[in-house]
């Protein structure tokens, strides 16, 4: 997976500051999961263009990141984290050292998610919290990817008029698998996880979603883009 991303590393970066109120719209979520949080790990940090932002717009300081990609690693040690490059599955979690680990936007990259979880709860002290942040597959987000997986392209008679003017890169939706917002509490609740919380972003259609930056609601079901939130008790 993180060979895939070094190519297009900088198109990552490029397709989110174009798109710049989805961009955002997230960041206002995410920023919303970390109060509190101690000391956070990033698994899957890609570029640490999320940290940058929580550090310089909303005080929220992430130095630490997992990150596949050596492309996307060098970009965000350039802004500042500290990244050990790994896949989520290969990476060390620490024994205690974090109070959060959050999963900005990874889980559909994840192949084997129900261990990482579970390696998440042992790494944990009590009282830690994980953080599951992706589309999930159950939304219009979801959809419209996952058909343009499908048929391989965005430039579709099927998707015609479906989609943004500056849809998600294909070469991101191709490599994802993503997963419905059930099966991600399933995997929480089997790993040990209680107290769940939810909230959401992207609340309008696809073709809309840039029109105006959003705050995050509570609860799932009407974003595209959704956290999930579980605490080791």
């Amino acid at each position: 997976m993180g060979k895939g991303f070094d190519q297009y590393a900088s198109a990552y970066d490029a397709w989110f500051l174009d798109n710049r109120n989805v961009l955002y719209s997230e960041v206002n979520l995410v920023a919303s999961t970390l109060q509190d949080a101690g000391r956070v790990l990033s698994v899957g940090c890609g570029s640490g263009l999320f940290e940058k932002i929580l550090r310089d717009e909303y005080g929220i300081t992430v130095t630490d990141g997992i990150e596949p990609s050596e492309g996307m690693a060098a970009i965000a040690r350039k802004r500042g984290m500290n990244v050990t490059i790994a896949t989520a599955e290969e990476a060390d979690f620490g024994n205690g050292d974090y109070d959060t680990l959050l999963f900005n936007g990874t889980p559909s990259y994840i192949g084997d998610l129900a261990g990482v979880v579970r390696k998440a709860y042992a790494a944990l002290p009590a009282g830690g919290r994980i953080i599951l942040i992706d589309v999930p597959k159950e939304s219009s987000y979801g959809l419209l990817y996952n058909l343009a997986k499908a048929v391989g392209t965005w430039d579709h008679p099927l998707l015609e008029g479906c989609y943004p003017p500056n849809p998600y890169p294909i070469e991101f939706v191709d490599v994802a698998a993503w997963r419905t917002t059930a099966e991600k509490v399933a995997l929480l609740r089997e790993a040990g996880f209680t107290d769940l919380e939810f909230a959401q972003t992207l609340t309008s259609h696809p073709l809309t979603s840039n029109d105006e930056e959003e705050q995050p609601v509570e609860g799932y079901g009407k974003g595209d883009y959704v956290a999930v939130t579980a605490y080791k008790r």
